[in-house]
């Protein structure tokens, strides 16, 4: 069973900068890989993936501010957030299958938590 492990969560003021990563335990980020979040009472969204192409999207909420890279040799993604807002605070979770209805996605790690306040 492959096991995905976020970290690098924390607390920040508005306008500052977090790393996250996601290690997984096999090659498994490849083809592709996605940060998601999700608040209470929300829907877990997409924040960012990335293709086996090199290709990158972002939502629009975090364009320009978050970058999604990967390490295939470490089997790692990671997500620079930078000019972080309050509106970031969530639970980030990363997954190798990227796609854009969430109940089709089968693994996720366990999310690393993003609270950005004064």
């Amino acid at each position: 069973q492959v096991q995905l492990v976020e970290s690098g969560g924390g607390v920040v003021q508005p306008g500052g900068s977090l790393t996250l990563s996601c290690a997984a335990s096999a090659s498994v980020f490849m083809i592709s890989a996605g940060w998601y979040r999700q608040v209470p009472g929300k829907e877990r969204e997409l924040v960012a993936s990335i293709f086996n192409n090199g290709g990158t999207n972002y939502a629009d909420s975090v364009k320009g501010r978050f970058t999604i890279s990967r390490d295939n040799a470490e089997n790692t993604v990671y997500l620079q957030m930078n000019s972080l807002k309050p509106e970031d605070t969530a639970v980030y979770y990363c997954t190798p299958d990227v796609k854009r209805n969430i109940r089709e996605i089968n693994l996720w790690g366990r999310g690393t938590q993003v609270t950005v306040s004064s």
